[in-house]
């Protein structure tokens, strides 16, 4: 049995997230493990998985920003806006041959700062209680609303224009719900060809990057980041008293202590190096929002 803790994964391609976590499962010998963000099948790169009580970070991590390494193909459409879906529409190649590259970062431009995006119809976000994609694959029309995100820097590493596509190798930092598929396609609308997206590959999640994580086919051989280490890079410290600890964990208040915190939320450590919880400001005082199961220290 591991303990709890977070675990970084290099998702190999064909694989979905849920399979991820399934093998984690059985690696490391629990069933409470969790996600913070899925990844396609067809993408690889960065998962974060929670095990047993560590399961209570996720939801501080899965809003973290991103950034990805992708392939723009430019000259076709596709019904899922990636390589896996169908076409359904394809550019000449004369007009292909009239994309200059200032006019492909006029289009990036656009896409760049804070936008408004409409996600893939294969997106996982509901719709009335059903998922965009199983709506989608049932011939459900399927309509989502336009949604706010950051998309801070989005660069063409490579060009390369050859078997009547031109494919961009883009860097993206991106803000928490961006989708990428949705870039290669609205870039693609703007130029007037079509896009889609043809590679995959998220490379960062916060602080944490995919050169740490374990690879998908090791997972038996993984380590875990504690609890302790991962609050404290995500929400910043606190360092508290064992008297401070026990009374968080009975749900008392830490009076006249917000003072202490330079963020809030923020993750109360306690003097053996084992996370507390996660503690807020009320008023003057510290209130615990998230407590953590006791540790023995290691």
């Amino acid at each position: 049995m591991m303990p709890a803790g977070i675990l970084l994964v290099d998702k190999s391609g064909g694989m979905t997230s849920h399979d991820v976590v399934s093998r984690a499962r059985k690696a490391l010998g629990t069933r409470k493990i969790g996600h913070a963000g899925t990844l396609d099948p067809m993408a690889t790169g960065l998962l974060v998985l929670g095990v047993d009580a560590a399961t209570r970070l996720l939801t501080f991590i899965v809003g973290l920003d991103k950034t990805y390494e992708a392939t723009i193909r430019l000259g076709m459409n596709t019904d899922t806006d990636d390589a896996e879906g169908d076409e359904t529409a394809r550019a000449s190649q004369s007009a292909l041959a009239g994309i200059t590259a200032a006019q492909i970062n006029e289009g990036i431009a656009t896409l760049t700062g804070a936008i408004s995006q409409v996600p893939s119809t294969v997106s996982a976000i509901k719709v009335n209680g059903r998922r965009a994609y199983d709506l989608a694959r049932a011939g459900e029309e399927v309509v989502l609303k336009s949604r706010s995100v950051t998309v801070s820097r989005f660069d063409v590493v490579e060009e390369r224009r050859a078997s009547g596509f031109i494919d961009l190798d883009v860097i993206v930092d991106c803000s928490s719900g961006t989708y990428i598929r949705a870039l290669a396609r609205d870039l693609g609308a703007y130029l007037g060809v079509g896009g889609h997206l043809t590679a995959l590959r998220r490379t960062r999640i916060g602080a944490f990057e995919v050169a740490d994580a374990t690879a998908s086919d090791r997972l038996g051989e993984a380590s875990l980041l504690t609890p302790a280490e991962v609050a404290a890079i995500v929400l910043g410290r606190i360092d508290v008293t064992e008297d401070e600890a026990r009374d968080l964990r009975h749900g008392k208040r830490l009076k006249d202590a917000a003072s202490r915190l330079t963020r809030t939320p923020t993750a109360a450590i306690d003097p053996a190096g084992t996370l507390v919880g996660v503690v807020e400001k009320r008023g003057a005082d510290v209130k615990s929002a998230m407590n953590m199961p006791k540790e023995m220290p290691a």
